[in-house]
């Protein structure tokens, strides 16, 4: 299993669990710990694979470093059907089944935090299990958390999406945008977004993808989606498939949901001027040279995303929302100058250039551990 992934950076672990008690089958991939113990977030669905939580737990390790925090590359994903999902009792059984598996690892070279389907909620029940409180971020406030529901990740988003639109001479207050996705990531970011002005165009859920050339009342949106579950029940509005978001004649494409969005099929259908990556790995390497080649700016996920693990840090560290909030400003602007100005002098694409800051950090680490 591991030879298929392996690399000078890593993985330096994969466990697998298995719970016959509640029946939990779940695994983690220690990436990289030479800067800190690895960090990196839960995803409970029904089709996680070790190979995606290897990908995601990679991308860890190069965003931590990126945002130069104390911290190395981790992920975990648990195999939950459709029915486990929606069944609060039962996700409560597989995440503390989950905190105690890995008491012997958590928070000594991994520490959690929520993800796809895993929030707040489950990061209580994840520390119940493991009975270390510093086993994870993005707690309940209780628990001396600083929960994602804060929206840290979207307003990181939002300030990167900022520096790639001044990048791109594209004033943000005649934008327009479409955003895949409308959980935590995509609603926040489309908060943010909206608030300064930019024109939200449409966006997506798992049930479909709403479109109005007019621009869509965000807040209103975010109240359509908590009472009816669904972004397409929105009016006025054409409610089109979730492929179609990608194919829409925007300024500004924001992928925040799932991995591999953008790919073989519709990367030549993407009109967006620039894509900012707020989900992890919506895109391979390969497509964003495509992209790339097309006169797109891409900001890679570990540069636009971070906005989470630098409140996980703040979280780590004891600071309050405000303090967090502002942190996550200055990095996320920081780097994404940093990254797109050397793009631009070197003319190779961003993720290229983030690529080699985040490996040299790392690195230097393993160097200096040895």
């Amino acid at each position: 299993m591991i030879e298929k992934f392996m690399d000078e950076f890593g993985p330096e672990k994969i466990i697998e669990v298995y719970d016959p008690k509640v029946k939990l089958h779940g695994f983690v991939v220690i990436d990289n710990t030479a800067r800190g113990p690895g960090k990196g977030g839960i995803r409970m669905t029904p089709t996680v694979t070790v190979e995606e939580v290897f990908r995601l737990a990679r991308t860890m390790t190069w965003k931590t470093a990126m945002a130069d925090l104390p911290f190395g590359g981790a992920k975990s994903g648990i195999v939950a059907s459709e029915e486990d999902l929606k069944n609060k009792e039962k996700k409560k059984q597989l995440m503390i089944a989950f905190g105690k598996a890995l008491r012997n690892i958590a928070p000594k070279i991994y520490i959690a935090a929520p993800d796809v389907n895993t929030g707040e909620e489950e990061m209580r029940w994840f520390v119940e299990g493991n009975g270390n409180p510093k086993s994870t971020t993005g707690k309940p406030k209780d628990l001396g958390g600083l929960p994602h529901e804060l929206g840290s990740t979207g307003f990181g988003v939002y300030h990167s999406t900022l520096v790639a639109a001044e990048f791109s001479k594209l004033d943000i207050k005649s934008a327009t945008v479409a955003i895949e996705g409308f959980g935590n990531v995509g609603s926040f970011t489309a908060k943010f977004l909206y608030e300064a002005g930019a024109k939200i165009v449409a966006v997506s859920d798992s049930k479909g993808a709403i479109y109005n050339k007019d621009g869509l009342d965000v807040p209103k949106l975010m109240e359509v989606k908590k009472q009816t579950g669904s972004v397409i029940n929105y009016k006025p509005g054409e409610v089109l498939s979730n492929e179609k978001i990608f194919e829409l004649p925007v300024d500004i494409l924001i992928p925040a949901a799932m991995p591999d969005v953008i790919n073989e099929k519709n990367v030549d259908k993407v009109q967006a001027k620039i894509v900012v990556e707020a989900s992890n790995i919506p895109a391979k390497p390969e497509i964003e040279e495509i992209l790339h080649k097309r006169g797109i700016l891409v900001v890679p996920d570990f540069v636009a995303n971070a906005g989470g693990v630098i409140s996980s840090y703040a979280e780590y560290r004891g600071y309050d929302e405000r303090k967090a909030f502002e942190l996550i400003e200055k990095k996320i602007v920081k780097n994404t100058r940093l990254v797109l100005n050397r793009a631009k002098k070197l003319n190779v694409k961003p993720r290229d250039v983030a690529l080699e800051i985040a490996k040299e950090r790392v690195f230097k680490a393993m160097s200096k551990n040895s």
